[in-house]
Protein backbone atom coordinates (compact mmCIF):
# COMPACT_ATOMS: atom_id res chain seq x y z
CA UNK A 1 0.00 0.00 0.00
CA UNK A 2 1.56 3.29 -1.12
CA UNK A 3 1.90 6.55 0.77
CA UNK A 4 -1.12 8.82 0.42
CA UNK A 5 -0.08 12.00 -1.43
CA UNK A 6 0.71 15.05 0.71
CA UNK A 7 -1.23 18.03 -0.65
CA UNK A 8 0.92 20.85 -2.08
CA UNK A 9 -0.68 23.36 0.34
CA UNK A 10 0.73 21.37 3.27
CA UNK A 11 4.24 21.38 1.81
CA UNK A 12 3.90 25.09 1.12
CA UNK A 13 2.90 25.74 4.75
CA UNK A 14 6.01 23.87 5.88
CA UNK A 15 8.22 25.90 3.56
CA UNK A 16 8.96 22.89 1.37
CA UNK A 17 9.19 22.55 -2.37
CA UNK A 18 6.40 20.69 -4.12
CA UNK A 19 8.91 18.13 -5.44
CA UNK A 20 9.89 16.93 -1.93
CA UNK A 21 9.20 13.21 -1.68
CA UNK A 22 6.01 12.53 0.33
CA UNK A 23 7.32 9.38 1.99
CA UNK A 24 10.54 11.11 3.03
CA UNK A 25 8.60 14.05 4.46
CA UNK A 26 6.34 11.81 6.55
CA UNK A 27 9.26 9.67 7.76
CA UNK A 28 11.05 12.79 8.96
CA UNK A 29 8.03 14.01 10.92
CA UNK A 30 7.35 10.57 12.34
CA UNK A 31 10.95 10.44 13.55
CA UNK A 32 10.59 13.82 15.26
CA UNK A 33 7.25 13.07 16.92
CA UNK A 34 8.39 9.66 18.15
CA UNK A 35 11.35 11.18 20.04
CA UNK A 36 9.88 14.48 21.25
CA UNK A 37 6.72 15.70 22.89
CA UNK A 38 5.17 19.13 23.15
CA UNK A 39 6.59 20.83 26.27
CA UNK A 40 3.10 21.91 27.39
CA UNK A 41 2.22 18.27 28.04
CA UNK A 42 4.77 18.00 30.85
CA UNK A 43 5.30 21.62 31.90
CA UNK A 44 1.60 22.54 31.83
CA UNK A 45 2.47 25.83 30.11
CA UNK A 46 4.02 26.85 26.80
CA UNK A 47 7.65 28.03 27.10
CA UNK A 48 7.39 29.59 23.63
CA UNK A 49 4.42 31.89 24.30
CA UNK A 50 3.08 33.85 21.35
CA UNK A 51 6.20 33.08 19.30
CA UNK A 52 4.22 29.96 18.32
CA UNK A 53 2.29 32.20 15.95
CA UNK A 54 5.46 32.68 13.87
CA UNK A 55 5.54 28.98 13.01
CA UNK A 56 3.65 27.25 10.17
CA UNK A 57 -0.14 26.99 10.27
CA UNK A 58 -1.54 23.98 8.46
CA UNK A 59 -4.25 24.70 5.87
CA UNK A 60 -7.90 23.86 6.60
CA UNK A 61 -9.12 20.61 5.09
CA UNK A 62 -11.49 20.77 2.13
CA UNK A 63 -14.67 20.00 4.09
CA UNK A 64 -13.91 22.88 6.48
CA UNK A 65 -13.17 25.22 3.58
CA UNK A 66 -16.41 24.26 1.86
CA UNK A 67 -18.37 24.78 5.07
CA UNK A 68 -16.87 28.25 5.47
CA UNK A 69 -17.52 29.07 1.82
CA UNK A 70 -21.16 28.09 2.25
CA UNK A 71 -21.37 30.39 5.29
CA UNK A 72 -20.06 33.27 3.17
CA UNK A 73 -22.69 32.54 0.52
CA UNK A 74 -25.42 32.35 3.17
CA UNK A 75 -24.34 35.69 4.65
CA UNK A 76 -24.44 37.28 1.20
CA UNK A 77 -27.95 35.91 0.60
CA UNK A 78 -29.36 36.90 3.99
CA UNK A 79 -27.39 40.12 4.42
CA UNK A 80 -26.49 39.11 7.98
CA UNK A 81 -23.54 37.60 9.85
CA UNK A 82 -23.83 34.50 12.01
CA UNK A 83 -24.37 36.67 15.11
CA UNK A 84 -27.30 38.42 13.45
CA UNK A 85 -25.52 41.70 12.76
CA UNK A 86 -26.11 43.31 9.35
CA UNK A 87 -23.51 42.63 6.67
CA UNK A 88 -21.85 45.98 5.98
CA UNK A 89 -20.61 47.04 2.55
CA UNK A 90 -16.93 46.38 3.33
CA UNK A 91 -17.55 42.80 4.47
CA UNK A 92 -19.94 42.20 1.56
CA UNK A 93 -17.20 43.09 -0.92
CA UNK A 94 -14.70 40.90 0.91
CA UNK A 95 -17.12 37.96 1.12
CA UNK A 96 -17.92 38.19 -2.60
CA UNK A 97 -14.22 38.18 -3.45
CA UNK A 98 -13.53 35.15 -1.24
CA UNK A 99 -16.44 33.24 -2.80
CA UNK A 100 -15.21 34.13 -6.29
CA UNK A 101 -11.65 33.02 -5.45
CA UNK A 102 -12.63 29.74 -3.79
CA UNK A 103 -11.25 26.58 -5.41
CA UNK A 104 -11.87 23.31 -3.61
CA UNK A 105 -8.75 21.72 -5.08
CA UNK A 106 -6.62 24.30 -3.25
CA UNK A 107 -7.34 22.47 0.03
CA UNK A 108 -6.28 18.99 1.18
CA UNK A 109 -8.96 16.36 1.77
CA UNK A 110 -7.04 15.22 4.84
CA UNK A 111 -3.86 16.10 6.73
CA UNK A 112 -1.54 13.34 7.99
CA UNK A 113 -2.10 12.70 11.70
CA UNK A 114 1.66 12.90 12.30
CA UNK A 115 1.35 16.62 11.46
CA UNK A 116 -1.98 17.45 13.13
CA UNK A 117 -0.72 15.94 16.40
CA UNK A 118 2.07 18.53 16.48
CA UNK A 119 -0.30 21.51 16.29
CA UNK A 120 -0.68 23.90 19.23
CA UNK A 121 -4.10 23.48 20.86
CA UNK A 122 -4.32 27.22 21.55
CA UNK A 123 -2.94 28.89 18.43
CA UNK A 124 -3.21 26.02 15.95
CA UNK A 125 0.31 26.50 14.58
CA UNK A 126 2.85 23.68 14.55
CA UNK A 127 4.67 23.54 17.89
CA UNK A 128 8.18 25.07 17.71
CA UNK A 129 9.66 22.13 19.63
CA UNK A 130 9.49 19.96 16.50
CA UNK A 131 11.57 22.53 14.62
CA UNK A 132 14.13 23.62 17.22
CA UNK A 133 14.42 20.76 19.70
CA UNK A 134 17.15 19.10 17.69
CA UNK A 135 20.21 20.85 16.27
CA UNK A 136 20.46 20.70 12.49
CA UNK A 137 23.75 18.85 12.42
CA UNK A 138 25.07 15.51 11.26
CA UNK A 139 27.02 14.79 14.44
CA UNK A 140 25.37 12.09 16.53
CA UNK A 141 26.51 13.66 19.81
CA UNK A 142 24.67 16.92 19.19
CA UNK A 143 21.64 15.23 17.64
CA UNK A 144 21.11 13.32 20.87
CA UNK A 145 20.16 16.30 23.03
CA UNK A 146 16.97 18.32 23.07
CA UNK A 147 16.03 21.92 23.80
CA UNK A 148 13.48 21.09 26.50
CA UNK A 149 15.23 20.35 29.83
CA UNK A 150 14.19 17.36 31.90
CA UNK A 151 12.02 17.91 34.98
CA UNK A 152 14.99 16.98 37.19
CA UNK A 153 17.14 19.66 35.53
CA UNK A 154 14.37 22.28 35.80
CA UNK A 155 13.94 21.67 39.52
CA UNK A 156 17.70 21.82 40.04
CA UNK A 157 17.90 25.20 38.25
CA UNK A 158 14.93 26.63 40.18
CA UNK A 159 16.46 25.61 43.51
CA UNK A 160 19.92 26.85 42.56
CA UNK A 161 18.67 30.26 41.36
CA UNK A 162 16.33 30.65 44.34
CA UNK A 163 13.27 31.49 42.20
CA UNK A 164 15.04 34.76 41.18
CA UNK A 165 15.25 35.90 37.55
CA UNK A 166 18.89 35.88 36.50
CA UNK A 167 18.34 38.82 34.14
CA UNK A 168 16.35 41.37 36.16
CA UNK A 169 17.05 39.83 39.62
CA UNK A 170 13.39 39.99 40.66
CA UNK A 171 11.30 37.07 42.04
CA UNK A 172 9.72 34.83 39.40
CA UNK A 173 6.15 33.59 39.87
CA UNK A 174 5.48 29.96 38.93
CA UNK A 175 3.40 31.02 35.92
CA UNK A 176 6.25 33.24 34.61
CA UNK A 177 9.05 30.67 34.77
CA UNK A 178 11.22 30.06 31.71
CA UNK A 179 14.70 28.61 31.27
CA UNK A 180 17.29 30.50 29.25
CA UNK A 181 20.24 28.79 27.54
CA UNK A 182 23.42 30.68 28.46
CA UNK A 183 25.19 29.25 25.42
CA UNK A 184 22.36 29.36 22.87
CA UNK A 185 20.89 26.01 21.97
CA UNK A 186 21.22 26.90 18.29
CA UNK A 187 24.98 27.29 18.89
CA UNK A 188 25.35 23.87 20.45
CA UNK A 189 24.48 24.75 24.06
CA UNK A 190 23.05 21.85 26.05
CA UNK A 191 19.89 21.73 28.15
CA UNK A 192 21.85 20.96 31.32
CA UNK A 193 21.71 22.74 34.66
CA UNK A 194 25.10 24.40 34.16
CA UNK A 195 23.94 25.94 30.85
CA UNK A 196 20.47 27.03 32.00
CA UNK A 197 19.29 29.91 34.17
CA UNK A 198 15.90 30.85 35.54
CA UNK A 199 14.31 33.92 33.93
CA UNK A 200 10.96 35.69 33.62
CA UNK A 201 9.05 34.93 30.44
CA UNK A 202 9.15 38.62 29.48
CA UNK A 203 12.88 38.88 30.19
CA UNK A 204 13.48 35.89 27.97
CA UNK A 205 11.40 37.50 25.19
CA UNK A 206 13.44 40.70 25.39
CA UNK A 207 16.63 38.69 24.96
CA UNK A 208 15.57 37.53 21.51
CA UNK A 209 12.27 37.39 19.68
CA UNK A 210 13.79 36.55 16.30
CA UNK A 211 13.36 33.07 14.90
CA UNK A 212 16.45 33.69 12.82
CA UNK A 213 18.46 32.98 15.98
CA UNK A 214 17.17 29.40 16.16
CA UNK A 215 16.01 28.43 12.70
CA UNK A 216 17.41 27.87 9.27
CA UNK A 217 15.18 29.84 6.85
CA UNK A 218 13.78 26.52 5.58
CA UNK A 219 14.41 24.11 8.50
CA UNK A 220 12.75 20.94 7.26
CA UNK A 221 14.07 21.41 3.74
CA UNK A 222 17.51 21.92 5.26
CA UNK A 223 17.46 18.71 7.30
CA UNK A 224 16.21 16.72 4.29
CA UNK A 225 19.03 18.16 2.17
CA UNK A 226 21.56 17.17 4.85
CA UNK A 227 20.25 13.60 4.89
CA UNK A 228 20.30 13.42 1.09
CA UNK A 229 23.92 14.61 0.94
CA UNK A 230 24.93 12.09 3.60
CA UNK A 231 23.78 9.24 1.37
Amino acid sequence: MGVRPVHPSIKRALGLKRAVDDAELLREWKRRTSKLCKPCWELQYCPYGRVVEDFPLLPPIRSEAEHHNEYLRSALRSGRLANGQPLDAKRRRAFRQMVADYEGDDYPETIPKVLTDTSCRVFGHLCPVFFVAEPFTETRDQRSHTRAPSREVMLKVVRRDGQICQRCHEPVRDDEVEFDHIIPFSRGGRSTADNLRLVHRNCNRRKSDSLRDVLHPEPIQHVLDLRRRKR
